[in-house]
């Protein structure tokens, strides 16, 4: 197996960004994580993808091993930290990959910064317009006639205070009792991968600005409630593989079709079987086989052949 090297470097506007780097190969792979995660939920893939690719995974800002010195206010924030962290170690011409929420701040890089990607790898991918943040009713329902508006109200929202609490009180039973529940529809990690996954959860500094970052995210051409969208999705044209497990119950099918609907014949699309928002536990050979061939075709393409 392949040496996976931990590595941090400093950007420009002062974050320190830590990311997993597995040792040889040759067409590069970049890994973004989702929310309550970092580069440490990457494992398995990073320990079994084809050894032919050199291989990355970044901790965002605010998550993992990287710093978090300045609030983030969009997820632009994160993926222009990205683009610094790129061009400091030096690669381009590669493949992103983005899962959940890091599905959102990879289309936000391909969107900002052409040239870099040769190809655009979206598993379980928050919405194109944004994923909606709608605070718990008085019947302890979702209140769908009263999205969270800010940031001062996110901070006070009854389902956020949970999982911070959760975290701040390292109450790991809370954590893996929610993650049995949303992500883990078909299989669990082993004991010691989960109790890794659970302590790296804890790490998180940043929750509240996620969720409000992910509910005015937008850039599609439609008006979604809170923003305005720009209509970035036009300047995304590379391979795109949008991809989402059929049983997943946290990115919904809807959304994953307004991800379909604002890419049109631009993107293809892959449904999991009988995976959850987390294919790499529920499945990762069918995830592994799905990413391989993308990458394969996406190679070809670029070459050429």
């Amino acid at each position: 197996m392949a040496r996976i090297m931990l590595k941090k470097v400093t950007l420009p506007n002062g974050e320190e960004i830590a990311y997993r780097e597995r040792e040889g190969g040759e067409d590069v792979v970049v890994l973004v994580h989702g929310n309550m995660t970092s580069s440490v939920h990457w494992d398995l893939v990073m320990e079994n993808l084809l050894e032919r690719y050199k291989v990355y995974a970044i901790d965002m800002r605010g998550f993992g091993e990287s710093s978090y010195n300045k609030p983030i206010t969009a997820i632009k924030d994160f993926s222009d930290d990205i683009k610094l962290w790129v061009d400091i170690i030096g690669i381009k011409d590669f493949i992103l990959v983005g899962w959940s929420t890091g599905g959102c701040v990879s289309m936000q890089f391909c969107a900002d910064y052409p040239g870099y990607c040769k190809g655009l790898f979206l598993q379980s991918s928050g919405s194109t317009r944004g994923y909606p943040y709608y605070p718990l009713g008085v019947d302890g329902k979702l209140d769908f006639n009263n999205r969270i508006q800010n940031l001062d109200d996110m901070y006070k929202d009854t389902k956020r205070l949970a999982v911070q609490g959760a975290y701040d009180t390292k109450n790991y039973e809370v954590l893996r009792q929610t993650w049995n529940m949303v992500i883990y529809t078909h299989n669990q990690p082993d004991e010691e991968r989960y109790q890794k996954y659970l302590e790296d959860m804890t790490t998180q500094r940043n929750l509240a600005e996620v969720y409000q970052a992910l509910n005015i995210f937008n850039i599609s051409a439609f008006h979604k409630g809170l923003t305005e969208g720009k209509d970035r999705v036009k300047d995304i044209n590379i391979p795109t593989l949008i991809t989402w497990g059929e049983n997943d119950l946290v990115v919904t099918k809807s959304m994953t079709e307004e991800i379909r609907e604002d890419f049109g014949d631009k993107a293809e699309y892959k449904e999991l079987k009988g995976t959850g928002h987390s294919p790499l536990i529920d499945d990762l050979d069918q995830l592994l086989a799905v990413m391989e061939d993308f990458f394969a075709n996406v190679n070809l393409t670029k070459r050429g052949v």
